[in-house]
Formats: C-alpha cells, sequence, structure tokens
C-alpha cells in the first residue's frame, strides 16, 4: 500500500483533516526521495501497527523541521542512529523515540466530545516515567547496557569519540486529547525533570509563626513506580552519560489543532560534545551554568523559533 492511500484510510476527511493528512503525506514522501528513510520505512508506515506508524511518522516529521530551519540531515548508514547533521565540522546524531503511552491514564488521552467540559487529573509521574524510559533507551543505544552484554554505537565504532549525539523524545502519543503538552509538574519540560532530577515547586513554612522561609523546587532524583524500583531521573547529572549532548523535546503530529508543535532543547552541561545553542529548531532551550563546585543553575533561553 503507498502512503497516500493508507493515510486517507487512517485520516478520512476533508477541510483541516485533509491539511493535516497532506502535511503527513508530504513529510514522509519527501523522507523517502531524500535517501533518509531506510528499507523498511513505508512497510512499517502503513503496518496498521500504532506504534510503528508514530515512531515512522516522529522521524519524517523530524527531519521536515530540520530541513525548514536550514539544516541538512544525511542518512546514518551501517545500523546507526536514524540520521546525522554534519555543521562546522562537528557530526550530530540524532536518535528518535516516540514513547508509547504505557500506564497512562485513558482519561488523560482520550478528547471530551464538543461542548463537553472535560476535567481530569495531571498524570505527570506516569508521564515523566514514559520520558525517562524513551531517554534511558536511546542512552543505552549510545553506550550499551551497564553489564555489557548489548554493546552500543561507541562500542560499534558508529558514533566517535568526538561526535554529538542528541535523543529526539516525540511525546505526542502522551498528550491530553489533541493538546501538545511537553511540561510536567515543575513547569519545565518533562525532558528537563528527567535528566535534572528537578520536582515539583515547593513552599516551606514556618509552623509556628506561619511565615514562609523558603520556596522552590524539590530535588527528586527518583521517580517512583507502582511496581518495581524507582527509577533515576538525573541522566545529566550523572557522569556515564557524558556522550550524550541534549534532549531535543517536540511534541510533533502534524497540525491538525492549532499550529504550534512545541520544542525544547536541554543541554547536557556535562556533554563530552556539546551542541551549539540555537542550532535545532525550539521555542525554548534550557541550559545550567555551574555555580561554584556543587551546583548548577538551570536557565531558559528563547530558541531560534521565538525569534
Amino acid at each position: 500500500m503507498d502512503i497516500e492511500t493508507f493515510l486517507i484510510k487512517r485520516f478520512p476527511g476533508c477541510g483541516r483533516t485533509q491539511e493535516f493528512r497532506d502535511e503527513l503525506a508530504n513529510a514522509c514522501n519527501s523522507f523517502v526521495t531524500s535517501g533518509l528513510a531506510d528499507a523498511n520505512f513505508t512497510k512499517e508506515l502503513c503496518s496498521g501497527l500504532e506504534q510503528k506508524f508514530w515512531s515512522r511518522v516522529s522521524e519524517a516529521l523530524l527531519a521536515a523541521r530540520l530541513c525548514k530551519v536550514g539544516l541538512h540531515p544525511v542518512p546514518s548508514l551501517g545500523g546507526g542512529p536514524d540520521f546525522l547533521l554534519i555543521e562546522k565540522g562537528l557530526k550530530i546524531w540524532i536518535e528518535v523515540i516516540c514513547p508509547e503511552p504505557h500506564g497512562v491514564p485513558s482519561d488523560w488521552l482520550t478528547s471530551a466530545p464538543s461542548g463537553v467540559m472535560k476535567v481530569v487529573d495531571f498524570p505527570h509521574e506516569n508521564l515523566i516515567l514514559r520520558w525517562t524510559s524513551a531517554i534511558k533507551e536511546k542512552a543505552k543505544k549510545l553506550i550499551g547496557s551497564v553489564d555489557g552484554t548489548t554493546k552500543g554505537y561507541i562500542e560499534k565504532g558508529i558514533v566517535k569519540s568526538g561526535d554529538a549525539y542528541v535523543i529526539a523524545v516525540n511525546g505526542c502519543q502522551l498528550r491530553n486529547g489533541p493538546f501538545p503538552n511537553l511540561f510536567g509538574i515543575s513547569q519545565f519540560p518533562f525532558a528537563a525533570e528527567a535528566v535534572f532530577a528537578i520536582g515539583p515547586y515547593q513552599i516551606k513554612i514556618n509552623r509556628d509563626t506561619l511565615e514562609q522561609t523558603d520556596a522552590g523546587h524539590q530535588h527528586r532524583p527518583f521517580i517512583s513506580k507502582p511496581k518495581g524500583s524507582p527509577v533515576p531521573a538525573y541522566t545529566f547529572l550523572d557522569a556515564r552519560f557524558k556522550p550524550i549532548s541534549a534532549i531535543w523535546a517536540v511534541d510533533v503530529a502534524g497540525t491538525l489543532v492549532g499550529k504550534i508543535n512545541p520544542m525544547a532543547v536541554i543541554h547536557n552541561p556535562n556533554a563530552f560534545n556539546p551542541i551549539a545553542i540555537g542550532l535545532l529548531p525550539a521555542h525554548d532551550e534550557y541550559v545550567a551554568t555551574p555555580i561554584g563546585t556543587e551546583e548548577f543553575e538551570l536557565n531558559r533561553i528563547e530558541g531560534c523559533l521565538q525569534k
């Protein structure tokens, strides 16, 4: 089945639905003709399997966003990351993942009927677990498993010691109905919470005087799970992950509702090979600046899509 036929069956309709469908078709066809797609791209896109569809669409849409800002990804050959940028002599490998909504309440994921007000809890812990899992999976692809049983791109010789590596996480399957959502309980992106141990904002109050004594974000190095051990949420504070340059956090699934596809870049302050601020398309970038020898201050900088 060709891409257009499959998309018509999946997203039937006219008007804005057709615009949405055309955007997906154009991005996917361009991805194929550019040589960026591997041999299984069209087959998996049109397989009818939800995860394969969104995984493949994510690759095509992110490649399109890169091209739109003047970047030119090239194919990643030999079983490497999804694609490669070469900017000012620096090789920047980009690995894309679109986490599935396992464990996310269905009430959060489904839209209310037109004209009906719907109130649901914000399942921030369920959502941050999907982000930490996605980042962990793609970090393992780079550096291998802790026990050494699985080799990563570095040990295989695909990603060299002087190369940058970016994990692109498309959170479109985790959104609240049709509405994009990149931000967690802290009001920082989920991706920042997952790599800098950022928890909810809290206020400390003196029990006797009832006066506020302090305020700030909780330090949350682990996320609790319903079952099993807590999950680490401090990737960029762990020396083992210095080969990761940044997380490119996006919510991209076409523009059926509105025209905003939020994007943010979270830079690793300890990266062996950092990428330049303003390189990747983003509305916001988050940069951790050292304060003394033991602390970082996380600052938001306007990305190139804000300018």
